[in-house]
């Protein structure tokens, strides 16, 4: 059996290259191949395309770069037709995977859908026509399944992987003498994404009001790294500002965030990551004009952290565009210091929210699912 994944960004190749191992696991003859990380290498999946190789965010960057992106798409397409796997499994990324899951219908090859696109969110006609195209759906949200539903999708939440994987690999006092970390000092986390477009609007902001901090506080700084990402960009960017910042990889951010007291960090799946660690978040978001501007006619939702959306609640203070300042992040972040009442509440229904996650195993269930789909020679499914 062969299975072909297309993810194309950091969190889609974290979550492709836990299902992975899963799926090795469970079926070790299967093949794997696709679209994705250095962590889906890692896992059994054989790359025939690196995503940091096309990572772009926004209308305006995606516009810059569209030359290349149609060739991986006419790329990936003449892989699907000479390969022929049985199933397609898209992991978020939606503006290209649907693209590509077209080209594949017509080559009469199942899709699946994993992590789909937040209809729920914005532009809710999309589950209509996103149905119309796979065959199956697995969600990571409970709240994702309604508008699928609605529109006829094949939908299921299995509970979300996180929930496994999420865990540091060292007690407490190990990690505290990994980083160099006494106890009565205080650790902040800076996390400004893996995009390049990302770390241009947010890093900057983050950067300024870590220097603020130190003038009044004994903060000891941390910046987690993705394997994507130019650690010699970051590192002039604190040069500049004149602040210590310790770099280190991204593969040993759960052991930091365990001893963190609190983290700065761009809106994604790192902020559900704390959550799940119980490492209170400042959540920042920050687009190029034009592309928030649209996105303002589109998207209608309260919060745009994945706690708050699971809680339906304000639990992580959000600034969004204008409201990303050193001043206002300084300002949130010193409240979720140890010590701090305000931390003791937040955290408690940081735990809430992540109870509705679902229990562990959830990444056995969904790779069974995968393989029952991927395995099954129902005609209809390839419709």
């Amino acid at each position: 059996m062969k299975i072909m994944m297309s993810a194309g960004e950091a969190s889609g190749d974290v979550h492709g290259a836990g299902l992975a191992r899963e799926i090795k696991r469970l079926s070790p003859s299967t093949e794997i191949f696709g679209f994705g990380g250095n962590l889906m290498a890692t896992s059994g999946v054989r790359l025939v395309r690196d995503y940091k190789d096309y990572n772009v965010m926004g209308v305006v960057e995606v516009i810059k770069n569209l030359r290349r992106i149609f060739k991986l798409l006419n790329d990936l397409t003449e892989i699907i037709d000479k390969e022929k796997p049985d199933l397609l499994v898209l992991i978020d990324y939606p503006d290209f995977n649907w693209r590509l899951a077209k080209r594949a219908k017509k080559l009469g090859v199942k899709i699946l859908s994993y992590i789909p696109p937040s209809a729920w969110a914005w532009r809710k006609g999309r589950a209509k026509s996103c149905a119309a195209i796979a065959n199956e759906f697995i969600a990571i949200f409970p709240f994702e399944l309604p508008v699928y539903q609605q529109a006829g999708a094949k939908i299921s939440f299995l509970g979300n992987p996180l929930v496994d994987t999420v865990k540091p690999t060292v007690p407490a006092s190990e990690a505290r003498k990994l980083f160099g970390v006494t106890e009565n000092e205080h650790v902040v986390l800076l996390m400004p994404g893996s995009r390049r477009q990302e770390i241009k609007l947010l890093l900057q902001p983050m950067l300024e009001s870590a220097a603020l901090m130190s003038k009044s506080k004994a903060i000891k700084f941390f910046l987690p790294v993705a394997d994507s990402v130019d650690r010699t960009t970051l590192q002039r960017a604190i040069d500049n500002i004149g602040i210590k910042v310790t770099l280190i990889d991204s593969a040993r951010r759960y052991d930091l965030m365990s001893i963190a007291d609190a983290a700065i960090a761009t809106s994604g799946t790192v902020v559900l990551e704390a959550a799940l660690l119980g490492l209170p978040c400042v959540v920042l978001y920050k687009m190029a004009p034009l592309n928030f501007f649209i996105g303002k006619l589109l998207v209608d939702i309260k919060y745009f952290s994945l706690p708050n959306i699971l809680a339906n609640d304000l639990i992580l203070t959000e600034l969004l565009q204008d409201e990303v300042t050193p001043e206002r992040i300084t300002e949130e972040t010193v409240k979720l210091l140890r010590g701090e009442e305000n931390r003791l509440h937040v955290v408690k229904k940081l735990e809430s929210a992540c109870a509705k996650l679902g229990g562990v195993g959830a990444a056995t269930r969904i790779a069974q699912k995968i393989l029952q789909v991927a395995s099954s020679s129902d005609k209809k499914l390839a419709k």
